[in-house]
């Protein structure tokens, strides 16, 4: 038996990861030489390993709830965590609890995995930088193609704007001055003022780089806000774009510019789709609803050519495109985001004709 329990140590101090045997009732009674290296301690330093400054202050809370849930249930749990090194450096780990039971289902004792991702946390952490960044840039640059319908969008409340205030001195200018004439042009402008601004500000919100944020979104207002800023293209193009918005939607947790690119991407695409089509069938429905299952659906549907066989998946695909100069990165960045809040983003066939490309958000 001591032979054995020799043999079995040699091996458990072979394994290329951080081994810990603890008692039934969570006690470390083993750690492999890795576990002591790591941490500069000996076995019986280890004892208050998991309530002392080995676990990372802000992973601590769960990770004594969780080891506790494991104590009173006897059920296995995982979970990822910083633990401290002996020169005082913070590394994720992903920590696997197993439980080794008795003939009569009774814990005899735990067995404890830790398993080194600090570099895949990196590597993650690193890639969400460049996606973020990616994505910044698709933004910038579809700013940058809808130049001349957004000039077209601030030059209307701009043109209200001089025509009520030389209709205002007009006014002002009677013998006597029409002042209730007056005051209805400079309200008209402060509203085409107030319109000029918020176009502004949207643009503004949109090419701005800000990192990643999680507030609660309205998502149609946050739709209201991207319809009218392509309304410009819209009525360029001859499409006529109508909206079917359910009410009372519930709030949905994310970025809000993020979703809004997202609503953006899909909105002028559809319009694109469309521009090789006759003039009476040009039209671009975009709907919202709840959804019992996923939280809220939210659909943008045109009604051009419509998709290649078997293009459903494919055009979801980076560096896939059907346009002559386009790179093939919009709806693959469009996925990635919808994909980070937990949502789904797909493209199926409009009736009786078309594209329909549909996402799921869950609900806050």
């Amino acid at each position: 038996m001591r032979e054995s329990e020799r043999k079995a140590r040699l091996i458990v101090g072979a394994i290329p990861g951080f081994i810990l045997v603890l008692s039934r009732e969570g006690e470390i009674e083993f750690a492999n030489q890795q576990v002591l290296a790591y941490f500069g301690r000996n076995l019986e330093d280890l004892k208050g390993w998991g309530t002392g400054d080995a676990v990372h202050p802000d992973d601590l809370p769960t990770a004594i709830s969780m080891w506790t849930r494991a104590m009173e249930t006897g059920e296995p749990y995982e979970m990822e965590q910083r633990l401290r090194r002996a020169d005082g450096a913070y590394r994720w780990f992903h920590s696997r609890s197993m439980p080794l039971r008795h003939g009569d289902g009774r814990v005899v004792r735990w067995y404890l995995l830790l398993t080194d991702i600090d570099d895949r946390k990196g590597a993650e952490a690193a890639l969400r930088e460049a996606s973020s960044e990616l994505a910044h840039v698709a933004r910038v640059t579809t700013m940058g193609e809808l130049t001349a319908s957004i000039a077209h969008e601030v030059k209307q409340p701009i043109a209200a704007v001089v025509t009520s205030a030389q209709t205002a001195l007009r006014w002002l200018e009677a013998q006597p001055p029409e002042l209730e004439e007056v005051r209805e042009a400079l309200s008209r402008i402060v509203r085409a003022g107030k319109r000029a601004g918020d176009v502004i500000g949207r643009i503004r919100a949109l090419v701005t780089k800000a990192p990643p944020r999680k507030d609660s979104v309205e998502i149609n207002s946050a739709i209201r806000e991207v319809v009218e800023l392509t309304h410009g293209e819209a009525v360029k193009n001859g499409i006529s774009v109508r909206t079917d918005l359910a009410q009372g939607l519930p709030l949905i947790q994310g970025d809000r510019v993020q979703l809004q690119q997202v609503i953006l991407n899909l909105i002028l695409n559809g319009i694109e789709a469309m521009t090789g089509v006759g003039q009476a069938s040009r039209e671009l429905r975009i709907s919202s609803r709840k959804d019992d299952a996923e939280g809220v659906l939210v659909a943008v549907a045109d009604t051009g050519p419509g998709l290649a066989a078997g293009a459903a998946e494919q055009v979801f695909a980076a560096f896939y495109t059907t346009k002559a100069g386009g790179l093939g990165l919009g709806l693959s960045i469009c996925r990635s985001i919808i994909e980070a809040h937990d949502g789904r983003l797909w493209a199926s066939a409009n009736d009786p004709h078309g594209a329909r490309f549909e996402f799921t958000l869950p609900s806050s």
